[in-house]
């Protein structure tokens, strides 16, 4: 992809308050997508989602402004998650969705990204275009062509009545105690309603959003307080989502964490022994060897993508393949959706255990993940840390400690100022231990 300015992999991140999350900068991204998307002579209509931090109002408001300077109608739907604005678009037959959300992030910070009427990720060339006109000076059309401000009353209920259709037809969750962790962020109005509906007893937690408690020790990021809840109620398991929605992390009845690569796991050889996978499945850089080796065994072909679900998107189109995820609980079903859904993710995993009649942990088999070791190491400015020859020697020396059964990861995240250290192998302590030593350099030349 060619260098861009502004999106990231994931669109425009950052702190509220610090360029480019400005009220100005939305303004202008408001009007510069409007006028990208009025040369293209669409319906002239765009979705507004957003989750539940305090700066959405903001944004929202200032990012309206924008497109109604730029001639777009702008449609609201208060907190929804990120998924449901895809779906929605593509329903509504939008010329395009934007939501606002810096997912799994706190409240500090926030984001702006955009779907396609299609409902995926926009084209490189129309990002391109948005930011060409960036750079120009914002303008007005006339009054008589400015656009107008609505409100979607039914975009829960819609979106809701979708995510149940995506359990089998006749199907039911009767009988199952599960704990609903919504981290007070978008899904907090919509998942336990989708979990109640198919018959579920559910607890909720984290539905009480206040602006500021997004992601704050909940949700899908952080399952401590989810295991305990579960082990209170004497649930048969929990599900966390993040704060806008897309991903999920599930806790069996024990309240041990069952993470992406193994729901993605379940999914798939479900999938297979239901003779509706058709072809593979995508996995990302991070995904856990083990993982691999499982789906191998299965013959089931498995490739890897860059982090970040544009990327597992990309290899999934390529292959021609419908499944795909990441170990953070991002998971694309493309015969749901159009890009990850945590709460459609939930329910795959749900219908194979209501198929089988397993729990969680029984519904995993033999699949024992290798302890991988994640460390995320801050830096400021342009410097790129991957570029110090003391890190790159130190990751040299772990791979030949760790030998062909580990390996060693590093990556500049591509949604914060983070460089992540993952290690991974058969032995916890040795990945413990190495993965801290390559952290301690990074974070030397981070400083």
């Amino acid at each position: 992809m060619m260098t861009r300015k502004y999106f990231g992999t994931d669109g425009v991140r950052g702190k509220v308050g610090e360029y480019p999350i400005t009220p100005d900068f939305a303004l202008k991204l408001g009007w510069a997508a409007g006028q990208v998307l009025s040369s293209q002579k669409g319906s002239g209509k765009v979705l507004i989602g957003k989750d539940t931090r305090i700066s959405g109002y903001m944004l929202e408001s200032a990012l309206e402004a924008g497109l109604a300077a730029a001639g777009i109608n702008a449609s609201f739907m208060g907190p929804m998650p990120t998924p449901a604005v895809a779906y929605l678009t593509r329903t509504f037959r939008a010329d395009a969705g934007i939501v606002i959300s810096a997912s799994h992030n706190p409240y500090y910070d926030n984001g702006i990204k955009f779907f396609s009427a299609k409902g995926t990720k926009l084209p490189d060339d129309v990002e391109l275009a948005i930011e060409r006109q960036l750079e120009q000076p914002i303008g007005c059309v006339e009054s008589a062509q400015l656009g107008k401000a609505s409100r979607i009353v039914d975009a829960a209920g819609r979106y809701i009545e979708y995510c149940k259709g995506t359990f089998p037809s006749g199907a039911s969750l009767s009988g199952m105690k599960i704990v609903v962790d919504c981290a007070n962020g978008a899904t907090y109005h919509i998942a336990p309603n989708v979990f109640r509906e198919l018959g579920a007893e559910v607890i909720a937690y984290a539905t009480e959003p206040d602006g500021l408690n997004i992601n704050k020790q909940c949700g899908a990021t952080n399952t401590h307080a989810l295991s305990a809840q579960v082990l209170a109620h004497q649930a048969d398991l929990g599900i966390a989502f993040d704060g806008d929605g897309d991903r999920v992390m599930m806790v069996d009845h024990q309240g041990v964490q069952v993470d992406g690569d193994e729901l993605l796991y379940i999914i798939a050889e479900f999938y297979q022994r239901q003779g509706i996978l058709e072809g593979g499945v995508v996995g990302t850089l991070m995904t856990n060897l083990a993982m691999e080796q499982q789906l191998l065994s299965l013959n089931i072909p498995f490739v890897r993508a860059s982090v970040g679900d544009r990327y597992v998107l990309e290899q999934m189109q390529q292959h021609q393949w419908r499944l795909g995820g990441e170990n953070s609980g991002h998971i694309i079903c493309l015969n749901h959706t159009t890009t990850g859904d945590g709460i459609v993710s939930a329910l795959q995993v749900l219908a194979a255990m209501q198929h089988d009649g397993h729990s969680l942990r029984e519904q995993l088999g033999t699949l024992e993940l290798f302890p991988q070791v994640l460390i995320n190491v801050r830096f400021k400015g342009e410097h790129n840390p991957l570029e110090s020859e003391a890190v790159l020697q130190a990751a040299k020396r772990a791979e030949v400690e760790l030998g062909e059964t580990g390996r060693v990861l590093l990556r500049k995240s591509g949604t914060e100022p983070v460089l992540r250290v993952m290690v991974e192998g058969e032995n916890r302590p040795q990945v413990e231990r190495i993965a801290q030593q390559v952290a301690d350099v990074v974070a030397d030349k981070c400083g």
